[in-house]
């Protein structure tokens, strides 16, 4: 299995070059070159697998035995897993109204990221370990990307990780996840600024090629390849827990609402389908709608400004992911892929191609949800169920409350009940304790799980970077020091 950049402008690496990557040195996004493609008899075998089997049969996909031999992958996954509270990693909760909510938060921070970091930490480790060597991981988050990698390599001697955080866009509980880890090889910057300004020294950063090779720098970002193979397991999860069945032929289709910020879940749903796995994705938004627009109207443009949102961890102005899938639905085409994301980074405007748009908006459905829609699906979900949903579930929430009834449809239309009888999953990216502003708002009362209430008593740790402050420099002289006192 070999990874090639979306730019093409690379050369091609194995599993380890890409988990070692950021973007590729000509900026694009590692790829494999071939997606594997699934049988029915395949699917049908793996829909009696527990999701932390689903992971490993998928991650053995993509990662060679030679590589990591099978057994050895095994005990890492197994180990990536050992952590979460719930026994069989994710649930499904089944609700009213046909609301199916796939829990990916049962992680050390209550976070879908958990899922997927906790098995990128120990492939980092284990490559590691074998080789003695160092890396310097560098993240920037807005909201729960920085807590879970931060947990995925806490104390590890050989990783240092460096996580700026969006001052006053992250919740306070999310905050205090990634302040109160006091370790020698954490270290964390609030930063005045957005989620999207933040990602600028990182990105400079990689771009000093010296500087990086130096000092091996790599993201836990989604632009690392490890994080879209892990949550691919998310969409077969999810679809042999809703498919009523699954005798027929062709297989019947579930669809998958994605919660969507940087696309790397979306991203993952598009390569189960590629891979044969019959869902119907919809990438659902928050008032930053750039993915809306692009799939509506092939309009991948920046707005005036970043709007806070209730669903902050989706507060994105340009989703790095989006450049996998039009590669995907592209045809691999490395030299469209090249000329569309270089006149995106000078412009910021984008009109996509219409045979490009066509394929997008044929694969992807999508919604975009405002604060006072968030609000409304998370009191709706309380009052039917006594049900809380983060603000981020909650958009996914708004885009099923906001379907034609379909028992009504049926009852209307019976010829094509059919069609309106297809399950639908939401995925549920965080738990509802870590937004009590969000569930104040919605005049809910939060429930906090003691490991949560205990965050805000302990010592704290951060360096601020102020506005007007060179941040890729102060970036800059921390890891040398850090790389001094090894």
């Amino acid at each position: 299995m070999e990874y090639i950049s979306t730019r093409g402008s690379t050369g091609a690496v194995d599993f380890e070059g890409a988990l070692f990557s950021g973007y590729a040195p000509d900026g694009g996004l590692f790829m494999p070159r071939r997606i594997p493609s699934l049988d029915g008899d395949t699917l049908r075998r793996w829909s009696c697998l527990s999701y932390r089997d689903l992971v490993k049969e998928l991650c053995s996909l993509f990662i060679t035995a030679e590589l990591v031999p099978r057994s050895t992958l095994n005990d890492l996954i197994d180990r990536a897993f050992s952590r979460f509270r719930h026994k069989d990693v994710v649930h499904l909760s089944k609700l009213k109204d046909g609301l199916n909510v796939l829990e990916l938060w049962h992680g050390v921070t209550y976070a879908f990221k958990d899922l997927s970091l906790s098995c990128t930490g120990q492939f980092l480790q284990y490559f590691l370990e074998r080789k003695q060597k160092h890396v310097t991981i560098l993240v920037g988050t807005s909201g729960d990307t920085g807590s879970s990698a931060i947990e995925s390599v806490r104390g590890q001697k050989n990783m240092d990780i460096f996580v700026l955080l969006p001052k006053g866009f992250c919740t306070q509980i999310q905050e205090l996840q990634m302040t109160t880890v006091i370790e020698d090889n954490v270290h964390v910057f609030a930063a005045h600024g957005n989620s999207d300004e933040i990602d600028e020294p990182i990105k400079e950063l990689f771009a000093d090629v010296n500087f990086a090779r130096k000092h091996n720098l790599m993201s836990l970002n989604s632009v690392n390849w490890s994080r879209i193979m892990v949550q691919i397991a998310h969409h077969f999860y999810a679809y042999f827990q809703c498919v009523p069945s699954l005798d027929a032929t062709p297989l019947p289709v579930v669809e998958i609402v994605v919660p969507t910020g940087g696309g790397g879940n979306i991203t993952a749903g598009c390569i189960a389908q590629k891979m044969g796995l019959p869902i119907r994705l919809v990438a659902v938004v928050n008032s930053n709608d750039i993915i809306h627009r692009t799939v509506q109207h092939g309009d991948f443009s920046l707005s005036e400004s970043m709007k806070a949102t209730l669903a902050s961890a989706m507060d994105i102005q340009e989703p790095y992911n989006m450049e996998r899938i039009l590669w995907l639905l592209s045809g691999s085409d490395s030299s469209l892929m090249k000329a569309l994301m270089e006149r995106f980074s000078v412009s910021k405007s984008l009109k996509l191609p219409e045979d490009l748009h066509r394929k997008l908006s044929e694969t992807l459905r999508s919604c975009s949800a405002s604060d006072e829609d968030i609000v409304r699906a998370m009191q709706r979900c309380w009052e039917e169920n006594r049900y809380l949903l983060c603000p981020h579930s909650a958009v996914a929430a708004h885009y099923h409350y906001s379907q034609p009834d379909r028992a009504c449809l049926r009852q209307k239309f019976s010829c094509f009940s059919f069609h309106f009888s297809t399950p639908r999953c939401c995925l549920a990216p965080a738990s509802a304790a870590k937004f009590q502003d969000a569930l104040l708002r919605a005049g809910l009362v939060p429930q906090l799980p003691p490991e949560i209430t205990a965050l805000t008593a302990m010592e704290t740790r951060s360096t601020p970077l102020e506005r007007g402050q060179d941040w890729a420099q102060a970036l800059r002289e921390r890891i040398e020091a850090a790389a001094q006192r090894r």
